[in-house]
């Protein structure tokens, strides 16, 4: 969901792009907050991808739109396997492939034969979307779907009047049929159609749609509205991350060059809207199930290095976990997931700081200090701070700063806190006190929350 006000710059973004206008500057009334709706989405801190389609079967990344369905039929496929490998890995929400860029769509639509309902899966009466929904909601998960805007197999795709038509008629029917969808996932896939041209996608019209049909949804692509993508697939946010943006850098799905990828990777902290980070990678080189990567699954550190360096960059995390040709989550991607969550666990479960008062010093304007006193010399390792985002983000520079037997210390410096900040020291460090100090913030920073891991 996002804001009037935020859907009218965007829009405009959008005009003034196709005008061939120069960005300028905003002036900001208010500091940008997020909605209830990103604010939650944001505290989830991780979702599953979960890719599934013709790709599976032909062991693919990009199909060509040929594919015939007879080959989609997945011979164990249960949605609930990945739901509760989902809650075990501590993610709260999943985000389906319901089309990918080849045009099988994965629940029976109107719109195209090419769907599941000219395969043999579940003897052509088969919903993947219905079975997937129905995991999420009784696994206490919030669904979301991905409708690629590209489609190889569609023969009005670079009609753009046409295509645009037909495809908001699949995004209706994804958003109408399977009750409430918490995010809708969009990217600016645009190449050739069965006619070789190229389409021209109406993004704000696609946008209304999902605001009118499901208003509580958060929206990602490149542009945001409600959330942006992060900039690469490697799993790694800026270490300077804004969930500010200015939406002229990046008005639609698709805009390149360094000054979209910049704003994409970092935000900006003079920026008009409030459009946090998603960091989606995948958990194996590809994005589907290749049975010769089963041995290329990423292990157990580098998935808690993943955490790390998203949800702990003041980011979300979208790890793809694909399903194989049966229709099931490999038991090498189980494990390494529930090994993901279990250090997770261990490395979060004492908090030393706890129960200890943090003393809030203005120090000027635009600086602060806050420090915790542990009572006792405790070993530190790990190093959590966080912003009040609901009131805003402010802080562009900090140190943490540590009392031991020498005196004052600087154990580590950032730039940006946000959601949440995480730092892993390179050792553990003795202190009692614990002291960060506000170098520079952009407004008058509130007070942050303090946690300590040994």
């Amino acid at each position: 969901m996002w804001s009037r006000r935020e859907f009218l710059v965007t829009a405009a973004s959008t005009a003034a792009l196709r005008a061939g206008l120069k960005a300028r500057t905003y002036t900001v009334e208010r500091r940008p907050r997020p909605t209830p709706e990103q604010l939650a989405w944001q505290q989830d801190e991780l979702a599953l991808f979960v890719h599934f389609g013709v790709n599976t079967f032909t062991d693919r990344e990009w199909g060509d739109g040929k594919e015939d369905p007879a080959i989609f039929n997945p011979s164990r496929l249960d949605a609930e396997q990945w739901a509760r490998t989902a809650r075990a890995a501590g993610a709260r929400a999943m985000v389906l492939t319901a089309k990918h860029h080849d045009g099988f769509c994965l629940w029976p639509t109107a719109t195209t034969p090419h769907s599941v309902a000219s395969s043999p899966f579940r003897g052509g009466r088969g919903d993947v979307v219905g079975e997937f929904v129905d995991a999420c909601r009784a696994n206490r998960l919030k669904a979301g779907l991905y409708l690629s805007p590209w489609d190889r197999n569609a023969a009005v795709y670079g009609d753009s009047p046409r295509y645009n038509e037909f495809y908001w008629r699949q995004l209706r029917e994804l958003l109408t049929g399977y009750g409430r969808i918490d995010e809708v996932w969009f990217d600016g896939a645009n190449g050739e159609g069965p006619n070789g041209k190229r389409q021209t996608y109406d993004w704000p019209a696609t946008w209304a749609l999902v605001q009118q049909l499901q208003p509580h949804a958060v929206m990602f692509s490149d542009a945001g509205p409600g959330v942006r993508w992060i900039g690469n697939e490697n799993g790694v946010a800026g270490e300077t991350n804004w969930s500010t943006v200015d939406p002229l850098v990046v008005p639609v799905p698709g805009t390149s060059g360094a000054a979209a990828t910049r704003m994409m990777q970092q935000g900006d902290p003079r920026g008009s809207v409030w459009r946090p980070g998603e960091t989606d990678v995948s958990i194996r080189p590809g994005w589907f199930h290749h049975p010769a990567e089963d041995a290329r699954v990423r292990s157990i550190d580098n998935l808690v290095n993943l955490y790390f360096t998203s949800v702990g960059r003041n980011s979300k995390l979208l790890l793809n976990v694909p399903p194989t040709k049966e229709g099931l989550l490999h038991d090498v991607d189980v494990e390494r997931l529930t090994g993901m969550r279990a250090k997770l666990n261990e490395a979060f479960l004492t908090n030393l700081a706890s129960g200890r008062k943090v003393k809030w010093t203005r120090t000027g304007a635009t600086t602060a200090e806050a420090e915790v006193d542990l009572r006792k010399d405790e070993s530190i390792g790990i190093i959590e701070l966080r912003e009040r985002i609901e009131r805003g983000q402010t802080i562009a520079r900090y140190r943490v700063d540590v009392a031991t037997d020498a005196g004052w210390q600087t154990a580590s410096k950032g730039t940006t806190i946000g959601y949440k900040r995480l730092t892993r020291l390179a050792s553990p460090i003795m202190a009692r006190r614990v002291r960060v100090v506000i170098e520079e913030a952009i407004d008058t920073p509130e007070p942050i929350e303090i946690r300590l891991y040994p």
